[in-house]
């Protein structure tokens, strides 16, 4: 034939250039040029497919593939490798070249035998490789071990092209042999290298889906698109590639009912991708699988169809995905919710922050078949919630919320509140916030009286002091009021409690900031003009809460915090609450109880009195107390203990009285009632180490000896002259003006007194005192004692004189003796 004859011809012309290539000792110019020659005859002249066939099989394929494997100079190899690249595509038959061909790609692709060290061979290798698979299609069955383990390892090459070559390699084996293509999806490091690029070449090989559509590849093929997606593809074609292979999966794999809760998840998750496209993509298919679900299983769906009604609480702004697309989920999401929780809690964020924007989205179309999963679901939050990660939690929270507006409050608060049984974690309040937010007005007003005891339950709001858990609680309470709005009145108690424990707990101002707001929105859902109004509709219930356990009170009881913010914080209305506040005082204030304890009461006390008319005595109530006050709680506080705490109580006891005394409270009256058994505890106070415990004391004594000092008689004269007089040495010049302030008012008690004259020797001794004090280098010393001094005088001036005399000569400065001495003289030329 005419073919043969050609055939023929080359095969002559060719003879000697192939001869020179089989020489063993043929040098590479010579190889160069008989390959040049080679390629002359064969690529150059207009060949027949028959004619290529015959010469590239009978003459050419072997040499041109020893060459290929075995030349040291690169381009020989590359001369051979056009070659052999053109007999394929112009040969008839290149099936019959691929026993040759193959081992020599692995040869020189798969390593440890051989690698190709040239980038651009390499490619063209996988060129090559490419080319055989579109040609040879099935007949490459035998061979589709080497294939995979050429692809192996040209999927990892350093050369982006040629990973990029291998890529539409492995679609061409899927389009090629679909019935085998299930051994190139197993091989794990095809795999793994494989599906991302792979993919994107889907997008651009139409034909290819409906090949791996109908192939028996899905479950290799799934499982590297789950095993990818734990990761979630960081390149947007690679998503969109995914996207549309799950999509055509869902409304065209033959046996996809068996396939829904491996692929619903992974096309749901396209639905908060950032790219508007790709999300846009996902809900289209999305909805064509619903419409197509419910066509088929329209007999199952006919009652809801006709009859279903739209839930009468649905999330805001949010559209409610159709019949179909809700049952797909609420059928499939007893499968789909154990692996979504464990991926929930994954160690990688990305997949955390996924995972619960998928749990979200299941959520919403599973609607109130949650219930039955409601106890996996809880422990998920719960663990969810702590997360690090802030999109975690705000996607978990969004999700509890879904529990609230679709779960039954019947079912979901018992789940909940059940968990409080335990020490909670702030996890649990979180959950139950925000399916308190998600819950309606109506459907949660039976549960309030409920859920105002849990959260006011010391186990609740007292188990930690941790601010984070802390907000937790204030939040829980900020949801009811917003949610239920009037109907709090009704636990309007239980949620004071909570409000008042929060702000008692040592923690940011920020927080007792929040918690006032709080409490003002409490108020303003009853209408009440500000939180005061709440302080005065349940102050005496307060205080007979938080005194339950005041017997047993030491210095770490809560309640002594709460104790302090209802004391403080309700301003006048502490006044109405006299009889249990001053209960509570002497029962705490023994001096058997806890140190610590007593001087933080008493720390309490003394803020009060400080504003006793806008606090105590806003009522006018608290002088009728003040017997108890002075006799049962101040005086045996008063009495000398050991240790710097006993003294610290001393010094608030001693505030706290001359506080009284400063506002008035203590009229002379009671004054005169307590004198006597409480002069002596004060004169013992005027030599405390505390400054302000002296400087009280001293002020104490000074309006005592005012109120009551002509009724004094000559031993208490004696030991409060005495006592004061040691505090003109004292190192706080404060104690020192105070202490001369006393005595002006101890002369003015004998002025006129029946003890005058049994004291004569007593104050010529005070003058002798006064007059060196009268020489102190602290100006303002000498001035007070000079009014001392002056005020004096008028019991014994000319013994006054006489003791000037005796001394001016000896002061610094004469001037403040001779300001005396004319304050003498004149008073005796008026007198």
């Amino acid at each position: 034939s005419m073919a043969a004859a050609g055939a023929a011809e080359v095969a002559q012309a060719l003879s000697r250039p192939l001869s020179c290539l089989q020489e063993p000792d043929c040098g590479r110019a010579a190889r160069l040029r008989a390959l040049e020659a080679i390629r002359a005859e064969v690529q150059e002249r207009p060949l027949s497919g028959a004619v290529v066939q015959e010469v590239f099989g009978a003459h050419l394929l072997r040499p041109l593939a020893r060459c290929l494997t075995g030349d040291a100079a690169e381009r020989c190899r590359e001369l051979a490798l056009q070659l052999l690249c053109h007999g394929l595509s112009h040969g008839d038959r290149p099936s019959e070249a691929l026993p040759i061909l193959l081992p020599a790609l692995v040869q020189r692709l798969y390593p440890p035998q051989g690698f190709e060290p040239s980038e651009e061979l390499r490619l063209g290798l996988v060129q090559l490789l490419r080319l055989l698979l579109q040609r040879c299609g099935t007949s490459l069955a035998p061979y589709l071990t080497d294939v995979i383990h050429i692809l192996q390892a040209t999927l990892l090459d350093h050369y982006a092209e040629v990973r990029r070559e291998s890529c539409r390699c492995a679609v061409a084996c899927a389009q090629a042999m679909p019935a085998n293509a299930l051994s190139l999806s197993q091989s794990e490091n095809t795999r793994g290298s494989m599906v991302p690029c792979a993919l994107r070449y889907l997008l651009q090989v139409r034909k290819s889906l409906a090949l791996v559509i109908s192939s028996e590849t899905f479950d290799a093929l799934y499982q590297v698109l789950y095993t990818k997606s734990k990761y979630y593809f960081l390149v947007f074609l690679v998503r969109h590639a995914v996207t549309i292979v799950i999509g055509e999966w869902l409304l065209h794999l033959r046996d996809r009912y068996s396939y829904f809760h491996k692929l619903i998840p992974l096309l749901l998750g396209s639905f908060t991708d950032e790219i508007p496209e790709n999300m846009k993509l996902a809900w289209t298919y999305w909805e064509k699988i619903g419409l197509q679900w419910e066509k088929e299983n329209e007999d199952d769906l006919k009652d809801k169809m006709d009859f279903g009604v739209s839930p009468s609480h649905y999330p805001k702004g949010v559209t409610r995905p159709g019949l179909g697309c809700r049952e797909l989920v609420s059928r499939n999401l007893s499968k789909i919710l154990p692996g979504l929780c464990h991926d929930i809690t994954d160690w990688v964020e990305s997949t955390r922050i996924k995972a619960s924007q998928l749990l979200y989205t299941l959520l919403l179309h599973a609607e109130d078949h949650i219930t039955q999963h409601m106890e996996l679901l809880l422990r998920t939050l719960y663990q969810a919630c702590l997360d690090e990660e802030r999109d975690v939690v705000k996607n978990c929270v969004k999700a509890a919320e879904l529990i609230g507006t679709f779960v039954s409050p019947k079912v979901s608060l018992r789940l909940i509140t059940s968990a409080f049984g335990k020490p909670p974690k702030p996890s649990c309040i979180m959950v139950l916030t925000a399916v308190i937010r998600g819950s309606p007005k109506e459907i949660l007003q039976p549960h309030l009286t409920n859920l105002g005891d849990t959260l006011s339950q010391a186990g609740v709001c007292q188990q930690s002091e941790e601010v984070f858990y802390m907000e937790q609680l204030l939040y829980c309470v900020q949801a009811l009021i917003e949610v239920c709005q009037e109907d709090c009145k009704e636990i309007s108690l239980q949620l004071m409690k909570v409000l008042v424990t929060i702000m008692a707990i040592p923690c940011s101002q920020h927080l007792k900031e929040k918690v006032e707001e709080t409490m003002s929105s409490l108020a303003e859902v009853q209408r009440l003009d500000s939180f005061i109004y709440l302080y005065k509709q349940h102050i005496i219930q307060l205080m007979e809460w938080v005194s339950v356990s005041c017997d047993c009170w030491i210095c770490y009881s809560p309640e002594i915090l709460q104790l302090d913010v209802i004391a403080t914080h309700s301003g006048p209305v502490i006044g109405e609450a006299l009889n249990n506040f001053i209960l509570i005082l002497k029962t705490c204030l023994q001096p058997n109880k806890d140190p610590q304890m007593r001087l933080k009461l008493f720390t309490i006390l003394s803020q009060l009195l400080q504003k006793a008319s806008e606090t105590v005595n806003s009522q006018g109530l608290f002088p009728s107390y003040l017997e108890t006050v002075i006799k049962d709680i101040l005086a045996p506080n008063l009495q000398w203990h050991a240790g710097r705490t006993a003294a610290a109580i001393r010094t608030t006891a001693v505030s706290c009285l001359w506080a009284l005394i400063h506002c008035e409270m203590l009229s002379p009256k009671e004054i005169l009632k307590v004198k006597d058994g409480l002069m002596p505890q004060i004169i013992a106070a005027m030599d405390e180490d505390s400054k302000i415990t002296r400087l009280m004391a001293c002020r104490i004594v000074g309006v005592f000896l005012k109120v009551c000092g002509r009724q004094f008689d000559e031993d208490k004269f004696t030991n409060t002259y005495t006592e004061v007089l040691k505090r003109l040495d004292d190192a706080s010049c404060d104690v020192r003006l105070a202490a001369a302030h006393t005595l002006t008012n101890w002369f003015k008690c004998l002025k006129d007194s029946d003890m005058k004259s049994a004291m004569e020797n007593h104050i010529e001794f005070l003058y002798q005192e006064l007059l060196i004090h009268l020489d102190d280098p602290d100006q303002n010393t000498q001035n007070a004692v000079l009014e001392v001094l002056k005020e004096g005088s008028v019991l014994y001036p000319e013994l006054l004189v006489r003791e000037i005399e005796g001394v001016v000569h000896k002061h610094r400065t004469p001037v403040y003796c001779n300001q005396l001495l004319h304050h003498i003289q004149s008073a005796k030329e008026s007198a």
